[in-house]
């Protein structure tokens, strides 16, 4: 399961929704539990990010997780630099949840590292673009979307390909976890590791993207 969320709400719709998602899914209630911890700002800066991430250190006191709920009118583009490393690699037993109005001025390196939790779809996760392209796409179309991905022209565009990489990652965990019933089977659980360890790799600016995608698209079952 992710551990790392964007919600696109003013700040207290978008509490809620995060505490009703850690309650409903999670079975973490927020009512007198200092595991559960929210912190709101205006304006997002690089020192409250790094107030945010040393809110994250350290192992959950009352049961086995934690939640960090960052909620934030606007964010400094340096402030989301600032979480990259968090929200890649939260720390065990800790999810992180990110609450702005808006998601225009999110940075597509802090986004290929979230799920993003719609209001319409009460707490579930959507898809990016670059996700649904991927999963809705015959192996075939797959295997091309894998090709294109691996190109680029320059640095920018292979860094914006692997962005897109890693979202397509990030949105087949999310399509993986709704398609199963239950949630505590062994189908999903080796599902969801193939994906994080796949995810993983592809942190590695050297790490092969058509090779990861393709491998991807092997070990997704048929229902994702």
């Amino acid at each position: 399961m992710h551990h790392a969320f964007v919600i696109e709400a003013d700040a207290e719709e978008g509490i809620a929704q995060a505490l009703g998602y850690l309650k409903s899914e999670l079975g973490l209630d927020a009512r007198g539990n200092p595991d559960v911890v929210v912190m709101r700002f205006g304006l997002l800066s690089v020192e409250d990010a790094r107030r945010a991430a040393e809110a994250a250190v350290g192992a959950p006191l009352a049961g086995d997780a934690k939640a960090i709920i960052v909620s934030a009118g606007r964010a400094y583009h340096e402030a989301q630099n600032a979480l990259l490393k968090l929200f890649e690699e939260p720390p065990a037993g800790t999810y992180l949840f990110l609450i702005l109005p808006s998601l225009g001025g999110l940075l597509p390196t802090l986004r290929s590292r979230v799920q993003i939790l719609s209001r319409a779809h009460a707490g579930r996760p959507t898809l990016g673009e670059s996700a649904e392209e991927f999963l809705k796409a015959s192996r075939e179309k797959r295997a091309a979307i894998a090709k294109r991905l691996a190109t680029g022209k320059d640095e920018d565009e292979r860094r914006r390909n692997r962005d897109k990489a890693i979202e397509i990652l990030s949105g087949a965990e999310a399509a993986a976890y709704g398609a199963f019933k239950k949630k505590d089977s062994p189908a999903l659980a080796a599902t969801l590791r193939d994906i994080s360890v796949l995810r993983g790799y592809l942190y590695d600016r050297s790490a092969p993207v058509r090779m990861i995608l393709e491998h991807l698209a092997l070990v997704l079952p048929k229902k994702v």
